[in-house]
């Protein structure tokens, strides 16, 4: 681990581009606490805070959450003394609005990386995955496939691909991208805080990337 890092990061990507994954990465390596929206509005709800009781009617009826009680949330995660000398958010801000929201709450963001991944690449990592539904055990056809086939290895258990790795589903995925989160891209940079990095086959060689914009920002480069 690096201490030392005083750096409030948004990591912005496609779905299946790897952001959340060089979010954990970052977060590790410099101590930096990793917020993802899903979790912290899942841990709202579990301790019961107001805005989590609020995010709670709302997912129980299978409604998205709005933007108030998103950004409550946030507000209220990024006020925790973990995040006083900076923080990771990944998965928000997904829209202008949020993101101006997050302005108005005096929040200064000292680094934008975008990891920007080709369409067709992310349709073929994605629905290239086959998950074991009985021990969990995951594989890729192209990059990570089975010695048996169809088959799990460890269990000998069917494998499948799972509803939200369908290209279908996928392709509505990076639509819903393109049309809100991707303007955020435009904002960012505008602002003068936008990186992007090109995300490679191998994740460690997207890391690098990462690490090396992350450090050039730390040097004022």
């Amino acid at each position: 681990m690096e201490n030392g890092l005083l750096m409030k990061m948004i990591f912005l990507g496609a779905p299946g581009a790897g952001k959340g994954t060089q979010a954990e990465i970052v977060s590790e390596k410099y101590s930096l606490p990793a917020i993802s929206t899903g979790a912290i509005i899942r841990e709202a709800i579990k301790n019961q805070t107001e805005m989590g009781k609020a995010a709670k009617s709302y997912t129980e009826s299978g409604a998205l959450v709005p933007d108030e009680v998103v950004i409550g949330i946030i507000k209220e995660r990024l006020a925790m003394d973990d995040c006083k000398n900076g923080f990771i958010l990944d998965g928000f801000p997904r829209t202008v609005p949020q993101a101006e929201a997050l302005d108005n709450m005096g929040v200064k963001i000292d680094l934008v990386i975008n990891i920007d991944v080709p369409d067709e690449k992310i349709v073929e990592r994605m629905s290239g995955r086959r998950v074991c539904s009985r021990c969990g055990a995951s594989y890729h056809t192209k990059y990570n496939p089975s010695n048996k086939g169809d088959i799990c290895e460890k269990c000998e258990n069917e494998l499948q691909i799972r509803k939200d790795d369908a290209p279908e589903v996928v392709l509505s995925r990076l639509k819903t991208y393109h049309e809100q989160t991707e303007p955020l891209i435009e904002f960012y940079s505008k602002l003068g805080v936008l990186e992007t990095v090109i995300g490679q086959e191998e994740v460690a060689d997207t890391t690098a990337l990462t690490l090396g914009v992350i450090e050039a920002k730390r040097q004022g480069r």
